[in-house]
């Protein structure tokens, strides 16, 4: 058999695997915590402001809560997470979760995340992913930056104006990963 003619037989196969395989948003992203309006107006603020609202949907203890905002601040100040295009995706690894976790934040006035583009953030996703699991922090950010480089995708969530919508638009970007 040509090598053509098996690869074309073994597509589906593939297909279906990588389809299983990959990660999606509504994965690790908490929509009970998702902030469709963020009220702090600078970056560490937000950062607080989306840990405290994955505390409120259950996510993290009070104890952790604090812990996550500090270090997500000290690994901010190390190297900006402002994407640039309107978007940050402020991260960091610790041992109070075992699976990842997101949330989203919009804000309609923009924040200074000292992004790479010097622009203003709109759309903020911050990620807790576990300190000893590299291979989901990876298999997560692989999945954010997919959806993330997509200019309509960036696009569709900063005009999103409510939690429904964000929601709405993560799911059916699961099952449309061009969208």
């Amino acid at each position: 058999m040509e090598p053509s003619a098996r690869n074309a037989r073994l597509q589906p196969y593939r297909d279906d695997f990588a389809e299983e395989s990959r990660m999606k948003l509504a994965d690790f992203i908490c929509f009970g915590a998702t902030i469709s309006q963020l009220q702090a107006t600078d970056r560490n603020g937000v950062i607080g402001e989306l840990v405290n609202s994955l505390h409120k949907a259950g996510r993290l203890s009070r104890d952790n809560k604090d812990k996550i905002t500090r270090a997500i601040i000290r690994r901010e100040n190390e190297a900006s997470t402002g994407l640039g295009k309107g978007v940050a995706v402020p991260h960091v690894k610790h041992a109070a979760v075992t699976t990842p976790v997101a949330v989203v934040g919009l804000s309609g006035a923009g924040i200074d995340f000292k992004a790479l583009d010097k622009r203003p953030v709109y759309s903020v996703i911050l990620l807790v992913s576990p300190a000893d699991d590299a291979e989901s922090h990876l298999k997560t950010m692989e999945c954010l930056f997919g959806h993330l480089q997509n200019e309509k995708f960036r696009s569709f969530l900063r005009q999103a104006k409510t939690a429904a919508e964000v929601e709405d638009l993560l799911r059916e970007a699961d099952e449309n990963p061009s969208l």
